[in-house]
């Protein structure tokens, strides 16, 4: 009780609704990140839901692929024909996944306890942010507290640098498979979460050995 009460004393975590949930306002764990990539309905964050979602975690280095989350979302809506030809994943193709289906709750319960104490990575990371709150804040009353890096910015800040010699780009290419590319990663196939995830996970560490991991 005397942790909780010591955390009620942050303005944040004063709006949350569940005390069993103040893990979330815990301190970053240096060198601990967690990649993840969601699969949605649509486009649209304010009105799509998350049909899988994929995270793996990073500690120190090393990506932790045999601890994956993968979680699979029962749907109550119809899945847009515009994002089943990007994933190609319709309403039907979700009874035949081994695990279960879970309900939005069920799923995201999950998903914080694996984000405890990480730095959230993505690629385009704040549209994928922006799902999971969709369901985390009415909820629980709090957006996700972990702080959040997106590898298109850390890409475009590498290449950023020749810019200091005296080199000057235009533009940077920031398309996935683009920076999948010039980093020399292969491309495990866009488009399912937990390959984005992963590839996700590639980049960011290569632009660590790099030496980009403070940017």
């Amino acid at each position: 009780m005397a942790f909780w009460h010591r955390l009620m004393k942050l303005p944040k975590i004063k709006s949350l609704k569940d005390s069993n949930y103040a893990f979330l306002f815990t301190p970053t764990v240096p060198g601990d990140y967690v990649c993840f990539d969601c699969e949605s309905t649509g486009l649209n964050p304010r009105t799509d839901r998350i049909i899988t979602l994929s995270a793996l975690r990073i500690r120190e280095g090393e990506i932790l692929s045999s601890q994956a989350l993968e979680l699979w979302l029962a749907q109550p809506q119809r899945i847009a024909p515009e994002s089943i030809k990007v994933h190609q994943i319709r309403n039907q193709d979700l009874q035949l996944q081994e695990g279960p289906l879970l309900s939005e709750q069920e799923a995201m319960s999950q998903f914080l306890h694996f984000i405890q104490g990480a730095t959230l990575v993505g690629y385009y990371v704040t549209f994928d942010i922006a799902l999971v709150e969709r369901i985390v804040q009415p909820w629980l009353g709090v957006r996700l507290p972990n702080p959040r890096l997106d590898v298109s910015e850390l890409y475009y800040r590498h290449k950023a640098k020749h810019w200091r010699h005296g080199i000057y780009q235009s533009s940077v290419d920031l398309r996935f498979s683009a920076i999948l590319a010039d980093l020399q990663l292969p491309n495990l196939g866009q488009h399912q979460a937990f390959n984005d995830a992963l590839m996700t996970a590639l980049i960011f560490c290569k632009l660590q050995r790099l030496g980009d991991e403070r940017c």
